[in-house]
């Protein structure tokens, strides 16, 4: 007997110790070969969404099941769209690929007649050029980890990660106004009215964009927080990586990339190739997380996608053996850069709208020349957050510092670290407090005493004694 397995738990679910894993991609796979944690195994077959009933029932309270510190849900095409998308947690034919991460006390099944006042506390994160939402993904996990009751939304951007290659994606011009414009659709989609905004590099124009198109008055509160990365003028530090001169410049690496006939014979191939052209290793092996296996010749229902002259194909049963070729649309990737070196979001600084909280973050070794406009933004009344030890990848340089400055702002639960250190200033508190006692100790306590009218003063009257 087909059952339907609930949303919460036809996706990927991660907790302390547990390594990433789903459920066999083929329909039909017998409880025995489920990689669900035993717990959750509690159906006899794990079948698709597309394969339910229509009268199937839901497992009983999932709350009673929830067993992880939090879960992950995803919208990817191709082969692992079966897995992910339901009408539970998914949209249909969303604006970008995106996951879901929820804390253990984060329960909310997606968009419903109550709409978004039920859903939790909600943190969106983008990232920036020639990125993916994973590279955001340990410090989504890190955040829900320390505060079970919240959620995280993370975005690939338009023309990058799975988004390039979803069935009916967003089409040019390609800007940073429209990338803004995906997520808000997705967010409507969602029903979701989030938190906080957090966006780094190009991801920071993108949240600044995204207020740009908000109403005057907001509804609720919102806080974005920009990651090195300013609204106006991209000016690259004196020594940073990503100068022309340090040769990790991005206008240079994209054309570099859009030269790579593809597909290519192996990751290895990119990044010599890369590191050939006078750019970092760090940059080179970070640029190959955007490769993927490519299949010898599509199959049906695979979705393909033209990536600046190289073909991806994802999921279907082709058989491998065609090399790697990029995840993203570089091509669209190319216009998004040239927007975002010519988008000015100053009117957003100087004029936000009311209920909006604005604060950024320089790296202490930012890619970017912040003179004037540090001062200008203070200026207009927002926070400027210096995050010590770290580079230009503050999320991955200095995660517990950048958790901090959010904690401090968004009231969420302080780090380990934090709560180590106040808790060593209390006890060197208590022991500066115990040794003060030894050496000077209070005299006997004074207490007042006032005469009452049917009593006589002896000589003087009487203000205090002492025990």
């Amino acid at each position: 007997m087909h059952t339907w397995l609930p949303a919460r738990l036809k996706c990927a679910r991660v907790g302390p110790g547990r390594s990433r894993s789903s459920c066999s991609s083929n329909p039909g796979v017998q409880r025995s070969s489920c990689r669900l944690p035993k717990r959750l195994q509690q159906v006899e077959t794990c079948v698709y969404l597309d394969d339910r009933p229509a009268a199937a029932t839901p497992l009983q309270s999932l709350a009673a099941t929830k067993t992880v510190d939090y879960d992950r849900f995803s919208w990817t095409p191709g082969q692992t769209r079966d897995l992910a998308f339901t009408d539970v947690i998914g949209v249909p034919n969303p604006t970008v690929a995106y996951e879901l991460v929820q804390g253990s006390q984060a329960f909310w099944d997606g968009p419903g007649a109550s709409g978004a006042s039920t859903a939790p506390p909600t943190a969106v994160l983008v990232h920036g050029i020639l990125g993916h939402r994973g590279n955001l993904r340990s410090f989504a996990d890190l955040l829900v980890q320390r505060n079970p009751s919240w959620q995280v939304l993370l975005v690939d951007l338009r023309c990058h990660g799975e988004s390039a290659a979803l069935p009916g994606r967003p089409e040019a011009p390609h800007s940073v106004a429209s990338a803004a414009t995906d997520i808000l659709a997705l967010l409507r989609q969602l029903k979701l009215f989030p938190r906080v905004l957090i966006g780094h590099s190009f991801g920071g124009k993108v949240v600044m964009s995204m207020v740009a198109q908000f109403p005057a008055r907001l509804p609720r509160p919102v806080q974005v927080w920009v990651l090195d990365c300013l609204p106006g003028e991209v000016r690259p530090a004196a020594g940073s990586t990503l100068t022309r001169s340090a040769g990790d410049d991005p206008e240079r690496l994209i054309a570099l990339l859009r030269s790579i006939p593809t597909p290519v014979v192996s990751r290895q191939a990119v990044v010599d190739t890369v590191l050939r052209a006078g750019f970092t290793m760090p940059i080179a092996r970070w640029v190959v997380t955007n490769l993927r296996r490519v299949t010898a010749q599509p199959a049906a229902g695979s979705s393909v996608s033209n990536n600046g002259g190289g073909y991806t194909y994802y999921g279907g049963n082709g058989a491998e053996g065609g090399g790697v070729s990029w995840t993203f649309d570089l091509n669209g990737v190319a216009e998004l850069y040239r927007s975002y070196l010519d988008t000015q979001l100053w009117d957003v600084i100087e004029h936000p709208p009311q209920g909006l909280q604005l604060d950024f973050v320089k790296a202490e070794r930012s890619a970017y020349s912040w003179q004037g406009d540090e001062a200008a933004i203070r200026g207009s009344g927002h926070n400027v957050h210096l995050l010590p030890n770290s580079g230009h990848w503050v999320s991955t340089d200095n995660p517990d510092g950048l958790y901090e400055l959010l904690a401090a702002s968004l009231h969420l639960a302080p780090s380990l670290a934090s709560r180590r250190q106040a808790a060593e200033q209390r006890q060197a508190a208590e022991r500066a407090a115990a040794a003060a006692e030894r050496h000077h100790p209070h005299p006997p306590p004074v207490h007042a005493y006032t005469l009452q009218p049917h009593e006589e003063a002896a000589g003087d009257e009487i203000s205090a004694y002492a025990d």
